[in-house]
């Protein structure tokens, strides 16, 4: 009789711990799409801001060092890796743009221009994407993060190998200030 009750209290610690692993598996596996998700976003913006940078560059003939740095922070973004990374980047990135757009504003013809007009909603679209692509991609982190976490899970967790994800944050208060430039306003 006490041979029973061990077989099946060790096989309802087997069922357990395969439910935990199976679960931690499809956690990290939502994490490793949120992820993706968010880079197929990011791949977007980085191929709208060579189109915007051609766009203005004839109008903005004496501003060659904000094209410069737009361009250097999207080949900057293009190497990041990683969560963490990519947000430190992917902020640079945000902040040269939002320069270029706020001196975008002071050019009646830019302002006029049909083709800078589609890009900057085209952009604007393509940031909300990435905003709701990194919310998606954080909450499941962290659900992620805390299963590993609480017990008894995490003896499962540590025993198998499974790490906490990184999230995507800013980390520098500057880079959550989101410009908003509006090229469509009249003066």
């Amino acid at each position: 009789m006490a041979g029973l009750i061990a077989l099946g209290i060790g096989a309802l610690l087997a069922i357990w711990m395969m439910a935990s692993y199976n679960r931690l598996v499809g956690l990290r596996n939502q994490v490793a799409n949120g992820w993706r998700q968010i880079d197929v976003q990011l791949k977007r913006r980085h191929d709208l801001i060579p189109n915007l940078v051609n766009a203005v560059r004839g109008a903005m003939d004496f501003e060659r060092d904000t094209l410069t740095a737009v361009m250097a922070a999207r080949a900057t973004a293009l190497t990041a890796s990683g969560p963490v990374d990519a947000a430190q980047k992917e902020g640079q990135l945000t902040q040269a743009l939002g320069r270029l757009l706020a001196v975008a504003e002071r050019y009646p013809t830019l302002k006029a221009d049909e083709n800078v007009k589609v890009l900057q909603e085209e952009l604007s679209a393509t940031e909300n994407k990435v905003g709701f692509a990194r919310q998606f991609f954080n909450d499941i982190a962290r659900r992620f993060n805390a299963a590993q976490q609480v017990f008894p899970a995490n003896l499962v967790a540590n025993r198998l190998g499974f790490e906490p994800s990184e999230l995507f944050e800013f980390t520098d208060v500057r880079e959550r200030d989101v410009p908003v430039v509006d090229l469509s306003r009249r003066a």
